[in-house]
């Protein structure tokens, strides 16, 4: 139902980007109580074992997480739009994307702490990459000062690095909505603000952890990849006048580990290498989409990207497609156009090409730099080659 009352009204209950509007009812609603919620997020904590007895509640219980997870959607919304207000209102150029967390990395992060599934902070999550360190302090405060929602948790990993490397600024928001909205009141929404030098540290992570099959973002996976992650953010906080991590080494043993660690993993080599390993095509997406379903095959390393053009579709397209075996990794997010998807989430293309130049640089005797150059930065294909689109499949859209 399109709400009434006057105009401010029944704005409240839209949401979107210029006329590209959605209402309420365009989203999944939460059809079940929190105490189902909870029950299900118990049972996702432990081992389920498959049994045909058994089938049915099993079903039951990822049916009732998916739905508690896809109703943070219009929240996530909501507040990635008016992220991008902010960074409109300070005349800024950095891009903003949002995403509903992989039930995989539900249950994983229900195994490491001790609340439950209706009190995880990041089921729905807004990121906003910014040129500069500069840039992304103006957002953060812009967040604390204009953003309406009450602001729940904040975590200043830039000035404060985790232990790993990871710099990046998160603020847990709890939705408040209007009218029609007020449904959705209390969804925690996590904003993550970063610079383009910290999102090519924690992309090339994540794709390094694909490629090999590691999970290195998790603290798993090859030592030396993890160490030399690790110095390099420190490399990188230099470059943004940032603090390093307080383990670091000094400068000069910093430089001579990461030349020895490039030498050892040739790590250089394989970011190219990763680069160029992953192909796609834009012109099988419609223009019309607005959420994208990422799917990377860790058989065969493609990327396969399937749009759809309503929040409902989407999410239940990535509902179905985590029951894969774990052979697939995917994510559904929202972006405005595949550029933009494809610049807030190189890694499932295989592009770190920021990173690898940083560390080109840095092995050569030169420092890191901030953001200066785009971050999707490929050779073009030759027009005369019909480019090989046998790996990228067609997909019904869900009706």
């Amino acid at each position: 139902m399109i709400p009434t009352g006057n105009p401010t009204e029944r704005n409240a209950a839209r949401v979107g980007f210029g006329s590209d509007v959605e209402l309420v009812t365009d989203f999944p609603q939460f059809r079940y109580s929190m105490g189902e919620v909870r029950r299900a997020g118990k049972a996702l904590k432990g081992d389920i074992i498959w049994t045909e007895d058994g089938a049915d509640d099993i079903k039951e219980i990822f049916r009732i997480a998916n739905n508690w997870r896809d109703s943070h959607a219009y929240p996530m919304r909501r507040l990635r739009s008016e992220l991008s207000g902010q960074i409109r209102r300070l005349k800024g150029s950095g891009i903003t994307v949002a995403r509903l967390k992989r039930m995989h990395s539900i249950r994983k992060k229900l195994r490491a702490i001790s609340a439950n599934l209706n009190h995880i902070q990041d089921l729905g999550g807004c990121r906003a990459i910014l040129p500069t360190i500069r840039d992304a302090k103006l957002l953060i405060n812009a967040c604390r000062e204009n953003l309406r929602h009450d602001r729940h948790k904040e975590n200043d990993y830039i000035n404060h690095p985790k232990p790993d490397g990871y710099r990046c600024h998160h603020i847990v928001f709890k939705f408040v909505g209007t009218e029609e909205a007020t449904v959705f009141d209390g969804r925690r929404v996590e904003i993550q603000i970063r610079t383009r030098l910290q999102h090519s540290w924690a992309t090339a992570v994540e794709a390094v952890g694909l490629f090999r099959n590691e999970d290195i973002k998790g603290g798993g996976g090859n030592p030396e990849w993890r160490r030399l992650f690790e110095l390099m953010s420190s490399e990188f906080a230099i470059a943004e006048c940032c603090p390093e991590l307080p383990s670091a080494p000094t400068r000069a043993e910093r430089i001579a580990e990461i030349k020895e660690l490039d030498r050892r993993l040739k790590a250089a080599n394989l970011l190219e290498n990763l680069s160029q390993a992953f192909r796609y095509l834009d012109s099988y997406l419609s223009e019309s989409s607005k959420y994208f379903l990422i799917k990377y095959n860790n058989i065969d390393a493609t990327v396969d990207v399937v749009g759809y053009s309503t929040p409902i579709s989407g999410t239940k397209s990535f509902d179905e497609a985590e029951n894969n075996g774990g052979q697939i990794n995917s994510v559904l997010v929202e972006a405005d156009k595949i550029e933009t998807l494809k610049e807030a989430y190189p890694n499932y293309f295989g592009d770190v090409q920021l990173f690898k130049s940083n560390l080109k640089s840095i092995t050569r005797g030169k420092g890191a730099k901030e953001y200066t150059m785009p971050p999707q930065a490929t050779v073009p294909p030759s027009p005369k080659e019909a480019p090989d689109t046998s790996w990228f499949r067609r997909h019904k859209r869900w009706n």
